[in-house]
């Protein structure tokens, strides 16, 4: 989808609440995850020039649309987007540049068993690397290197992607190496999912640490943070952080949001197929999950602000109009977000923005 010219415009968003790049200037950055043809249009437009100092791009940085074919690029998107947070004020997360959900077919032309194949893969991914990271120096200030790397179980640490079966371990030092030698000024981040949880952590960690001793650059660790009302506290999620400082490294919330769906697959209306209330449904289920959410978020936002290597903290989307929770695990509508589907603060902003507001 080609993204509109996004210009430099004026912010029409609700002029008598707290900017939270105001509240937290002096703690994190502010940041949320969209793509251009969001952020050009209202509400998402007015709510990341009154609110972000971060933008992450959804999906326009990832290999899968930029990579097209070996030294074939695609950048038409993503520098919109670049353009618009320049223009706005606004800095940029590059997220990603090597994910096994987005392992390009073309990385992986040829024969496995030929001589030399391996090695033909690993420039390919070079190569890669720094022609997009050097297309954006200078304008993003921390990329997600290799997203999600550990295993959910197993024995291995490592989750089987091609780039593991084919290059093996190391694959996560040429990834880092690579970035590094585009820019070598840039935030370099590990990204994953589950931290919180002792089991994963530990699998992570034991990636972590071995590239660490092998002098791989990495600057910082990801945690994306995508929660349910009711299910993680932050009491689980702080040993993550401080197992992370503990190595020096700093801490960015990367994709955070918080699904008013205890279960990640539940709905307030039956049959699932059927559950797609109105915007912000007025109704006793929904003010209560609104609730909890808002007493999630702002405990969380304690954590966050507790820890002096948190330096940036990102929503996964800028308001409930569009959400990637709208159509996974299952479909039905969800409000994971600080703005609800019309731009308007939710309690969960109240809770982060003011602590006056926190629900009693």
């Amino acid at each position: 989808m080609a993204a509109a010219a996004l210009a430099p415009v004026v912010a029409r968003a609700d002029t008598g609440i707290p900017a939270l790049k105001d509240v937290y200037r002096n703690t994190f950055r502010i940041g949320m995850a969209v793509d251009p043809w969001v952020a050009v249009a209202p509400p998402a437009r007015d709510i990341l020039i009154k609110h972000a100092s971060s933008i992450t791009a959804c999906e326009v940085m990832k290999p899968d649309p930029i990579g097209v074919a070996a030294d074939i690029y695609s950048f038409g998107d993503a520098d919109a987007l670049v353009d618009f947070a320049q223009g706005n004020g606004i800095a940029v997360r590059g997220h990603t540049l090597c994910w096994h959900k987005r392992e390009l077919d073309w990385f992986f032309n040829g024969d496995p068993s030929a001589p030399g194949y391996k090695a033909k893969v690993r420039a390919r991914l070079e190569t890669y690397i720094v022609n997009v990271v050097s297309h954006f120096r200078g304008k993003v200030y921390a990329w997600d290197v290799v997203n999600e790397p550990a295993a959910d179980d197993g024995a291995d640490a490592y989750r089987g992607s091609r780039w593991r079966q084919v290059l093996g371990p190391d694959y996560i030092d040429i990834a880092f190496h690579a970035a590094r030698s585009a820019d070598p000024h840039v935030q370099l981040f590990l990204n994953d999912y589950g931290l919180e949880k002792p089991d994963k952590r530990a699998r992570f960690l034991t990636i972590l640490d071995e590239k660490l001793r092998r002098g791989v650059p990495i600057d910082g660790v990801g945690h994306q943070l995508h929660l349910n009302i009711g299910s993680t506290t932050p009491a689980q999620v702080e040993p993550a952080l401080a197992a992370m400082e503990a190595r020096g490294l700093i801490n960015h919330i990367t994709e955070l949001d918080i699904s008013v769906y205890g279960d990640p697959a539940g709905c307030w209306d039956t049959p699932p197929s059927g559950c797609q209330p109105e915007m912000q449904p007025d109704t006793e289920t929904c003010r209560a999950a609104l609730k909890a959410q808002a007493e999630m978020y702002g405990a969380f936002f304690d954590l966050f602000a507790a820890h002096e290597s948190v330096t940036s903290v990102t929503t996964w989307g800028v308001a409930d109009d569009q959400t990637w929770l709208d159509v996974y695990p299952i479909q039905r509508k969800n409000y994971p977000l600080l703005f609800d589907a019309l731009g308007k603060p939710k309690p969960a902003f109240w809770a982060v923005a003011d602590r006056t507001h926190r629900p009693e």
